[in-house]
């Protein structure tokens, strides 16, 4: 509806710290965290920042620009930060970056980043139209500039 289409700041869908604590049945052979462990969890939580920007059911366009930087290991929490950084007519785009935590050490180290693409779909999935993005913060005015040149990269594709 029309009337839903009021933008919305970025804060409004996004999630600033989801923890998952990691168990034995996240490891790989390495004993640390599978990538498409990670992978997952990342997935659902950006379609829930893409479904609350939208308010709307979305489903996964692209996964991209995948960078896992550090190992996360069995002890470790992931916290897991996402946000919308930019939305176009009917898709946006979601930023991912997930730092482990060792609650012994007290420290946080930068383990993964990417970003999804999420189209939003009606009732009978078709790409319906979603609010535009208000993005407040410098870092958040960054992110939103860098979408668009992402975005034409991945239509060149």
């Amino acid at each position: 509806m029309v009337e839903n289409l009021r933008p919305k700041k970025v804060s409004e869908s996004a999630i600033d710290n989801y923890p998952m604590e990691i168990f034995p049945n996240d490891l790989n052979p390495l004993k640390t965290v599978a990538g498409g462990r990670v992978l997952e969890i990342a997935d659902r939580l950006a379609a829930i920042v893409a479904r609350r920007h939208s308010q709307n059911n979305c489903v996964t366009l692209f996964l991209d620009s995948v960078r896992f930087l550090s190992p996360a290991k069995e002890a470790e929490i992931l916290i897991f930060k996402l946000s919308a950084n930019r939305s176009w007519v009917t898709s946006m785009e979601i930023g991912v970056k997930i730092v482990t935590e060792d609650i012994l050490l007290k420290n946080q180290r930068h383990v993964a980043s990417m970003y999804f693409t999420f189209v939003a779909v009606d009732s009978n999935n078709i790409p319906t139209p979603i609010p535009q993005l208000i993005p407040e913060k410098e870092e958040e005015k960054r992110r939103f500039r860098e979408a668009n040149k992402r975005r034409k990269q991945r239509l060149k594709s």
